[in-house]
């Protein structure tokens, strides 16, 4: 069975009239018309094209001002901004932008009118809290606000343009083996093109450790944006934390030596005339010692005895035990005492003048205290063991060179401004050289780097693009159009009429005149076609046309 359909005529119609659609749109651009508006499309269309390509490159790069705003905040913000003449906008994640000149304007204009009037957050939740919540309701509203508290403290620090914390606050129990720390996460949304150093970072991990009771530096992650784990074990402690902080130490030393140089040779040579290095090796060993002495001399604290002694007078005892053995003593009388010689000593019990007596047995037990000193040495870190300082000075082009002596004065500065100790074998070298054309170039702030340049390169950029396209677009384009308009009517104007081609179409474009000469003109039949002969001929010969003008008005002159 056949698809196509044969009319009257005996043409089909059918699929055979859409089977080449090129050599469809090749015929259809072939066509007198759309030739003739062709030029006028593409000049349209390369305005359009100026058009799009200044609006791109015009308006100033989006930047964006919050994100993630509810519907009512969103329309009141934009408002806002429309009503102040600030153009903003709405990207695909919901947020609203605005262009980044403009940034820093809108903050200010919206935070004076208390824009944008979000849900509350931070510890305004806990104003919120009904009557007769259960504790756990209470507990999850704490640990929110405490974490919005905490994301807007991070979002306080530079680069980071936002944040959000994550706390895992376990449940308390009373048994030890049950009891787990508490730890957070937090994520950070960083400025384009910034990122954060390892000392922002433990920052970060000390405040949020810091601001939730029991927990630990080590239980705080933080990543980016990107995924990337930032935090790092014993961040803010530890031997990481210490290293850190020797090294920062070492370089804050560092630099006020060379600060000191700068400042006592700036007025001497000028800026730029020198270059100043110092290494300074720091001893950051931390020792302490103690130290335990007695005195060989001891003292008597305490002494305990007893001893045994006769009279040198008194007679021995002696005879057989018996009943007058048992008798007791006479009774003692009273005598005047007798001064003994100066410096005796007398014995207990002994009367005054009367001879000591004899020591026979003695047992004593004595306590002696022996002298103590404990002495406790601390050595903090901190001390210099050896800095080497290198001053290079610069020699002018085509000057004098300095002499030693010069060079010798400035030496005795550095070695005075830095402190120079012989003993600990401290070494300093100034020389005197040429610098290099790269090195003398000031360092400054480049022009590229202004804030103007973006705006003007935009700007420019979009300029040069329209000019390009009007003058190497539309201007020939304009030329073509009035170039073509004008040629028919002098081809017509030049042979009397419209050459007619084979299928009824004015031919008079495609073929050129051909040249008039004298034999044409005599031969012309009529008055018409003698006058566009002589057309043709003025303007293919203007020279000869002049000539036979100037003829005729002298032989009319002359008869």
């Amino acid at each position: 069975m056949e698809n196509a359909l044969t009319p009257v005529g005996g043409t089909a119609i059918g699929p055979t009239r859409f089977a080449n659609p090129l050599s469809q749109i090749g015929g259809m651009l072939k066509q007198p018309a759309v030739k003739r508006s062709l030029p006028m499309i593409f000049m349209v269309g390369l305005i359009l094209s100026a058009a799009i390509a200044w609006m791109a490159l015009a308006s100033p790069p989006q930047r964006l001002l919050f994100p993630q705003l509810p519907d009512s905040d969103k329309q009141a913000v934009v408002d806002a901004l429309a009503a102040a003449n600030i153009d903003s906008g709405v990207d695909d994640s919901g947020g609203v932008t605005v262009g980044e000149d403009d940034y820093h304007r809108a903050r200010i204009l919206l935070a004076g009118q208390d824009l944008p009037k979000a849900a509350p957050g931070g510890y305004a939740i806990l104003d919120q809290l009904p009557m007769g919540v259960s504790r756990a309701v209470e507990g999850e509203r704490l640990r929110q606000a405490r974490e919005t508290e905490l994301a807007k403290s991070i979002g306080e620090i530079e680069s980071v343009m936002d944040a959000r914390v994550h706390l895992a606050m376990p449940e308390s129990s009373v048994f030890v083996r049950d009891h787990a720390q508490p730890s957070a996460s937090v994520i950070v949304r960083l400025e384009p093109g910034r990122s954060l150093s390892q000392a922002q970072v433990r920052s970060i991990v000390n405040l949020v450790a810091s601001s939730v009771p029991g927990m630990k530096p080590d239980q705080v992650t933080i990543i980016d944006q990107m995924g990337a784990l930032l935090s790092k074990p014993n961040d803010g402690s530890g031997d990481a934390g210490a290293t850190d902080a020797r090294i920062d130490y070492q370089r804050r030393i560092e630099d006020k030596y060379r600060a000191q140089l700068n400042t006592m040779l700036t007025p001497l040579l000028g800026a730029g005339n020198f270059s100043a290095e110092i290494q300074a090796d720091v001893d950051l060993d931390e020792s302490q010692a103690t130290r335990e002495s007695y005195d060989k001399q001891g003292v008597v604290r305490a002494e305990q005895g007893n001893w045994q002694g006769n009279s040198p007078e008194a007679q021995t005892p002696g005879g057989i035990p018996g009943a007058l053995s048992n008798t007791p003593p006479a009774p003692s009388t009273l005598a005047q005492a007798t001064p003994g010689p100066a410096g005796a000593t007398v014995q207990p019990g002994t009367a005054p003048g009367a001879t000591p007596p004899v020591k026979t047995t003695e047992n004593f037990s004595r306590a002696y205290d022996l002298g103590k000193e404990v002495s406790v040495t601390r050595q903090a870190p901190g001390g210099i063991r050896r800095l080497s300082v290198a001053v290079l000075l610069r020699e002018n082009e085509g000057g004098k060179p300095r002499s030693i002596a010069e060079i010798q004065q400035i030496n005795d500065l550095v070695k005075a401004a830095v402190g120079y100790n012989a003993q600990r074998q401290d070494q300093v070298t100034v020389i005197s050289r040429r610098f290099s054309a790269s090195a003398t170039d000031v360092a400054a702030r480049p022009w590229y780097d202004a804030d103007w340049v973006p705006m003007a390169a935009r700007n420019g950029t979009a300029l040069v693009i329209a000019l390009l396209v009007l003058f190497l677009g539309v201007r020939p384009m304009a030329k073509a159009l009035l170039k073509k308009r004008e040629t028919p009517e002098t081809a017509g104007a030049a042979t009397g009429g419209v050459l007619a081609g084979p299928d009824g179409d004015a031919a008079g474009t495609a073929a050129a005149p051909p040249q008039v000469s004298i034999e044409m003109l005599e031969s012309a039949r009529s008055y018409d076609d003698r006058v566009g002969l002589v057309r043709g001929f003025t303007r293919d010969n203007p020279a000869r046309a002049a000539l036979a003008v100037r003829d005729m008005i002298q032989s009319d002159g002359k008869s």
